[in-house]
């Protein structure tokens, strides 16, 4: 009896001590990456802001080969959403706004997972020949040390997709005719 009253004490013990530490981690988790493509800025906000574009360069809109995807009409603009269920997940990305100038902010919920808010923002470079491009994600992560944990991970995780998508899309965006 002795030894599992101290069994039983040890685990309350280190999980407080998970659940504290935790504390310490940030409560929202934020990716971000930027670059420039060398194509004009309503090239490259055309890419962005139709969702039916986005399978050819977002990895996130090809969530699952079974998947297929279903978009709303039209499906670009403020409004405009994107639905899937696969045998893996199901979800919804919505653009909140969209301005030519600007780029767009969404919203994807992922069934399972914490709700995503993205943008991609973009300007004219100085010479105007040129677009910045600023893509960012941001995850409200909670209290719970498991969801921490992987809010600690996101850069690492989705970091080297974001470059990969931003490069993919680069390159769509520099070979359209302008």
């Amino acid at each position: 009896m002795r030894f599992m009253k101290l069994i039983l004490i040890s685990i309350i013990i280190f999980g407080s001590l998970i659940f504290l530490t935790s504390l310490i981690f940030p409560s929202t988790a934020v990716v971000e990456r930027s670059g420039v493509i060398q194509a004009p800025v309503d090239v490259v906000y055309a890419q962005i802001n139709d969702l039916k574009a986005w399978p050819s360069w977002n990895p996130w809109a090809k969530p699952d080969s079974t998947a297929p995807l279903s978009f709303s009409s039209p499906a670009s603009g403020a409004g405009a959403y994107y639905t899937w269920s696969g045998k893996q997940n199901e979800g919804k990305v919505t653009i909140l706004d969209s301005a030519p100038d600007k780029g767009i902010h969404y919203l994807m919920n992922i069934n399972n997972l914490r709700p995503v808010n993205g943008g991609i923002e973009i300007k004219p470079t100085s010479d105007g020949k040129a677009t910045a491009i600023f893509w960012h994600m941001e995850i409200k992560l909670g209290l719970l040390p498991w969801w921490k944990l992987r809010g600690f991970m996101a850069d690492r995780v989705y970091g080297s997709t974001m470059n990969d998508a931003l490069n993919k899309l680069s390159t769509i965006c520099e070979s359209r005719p302008q």
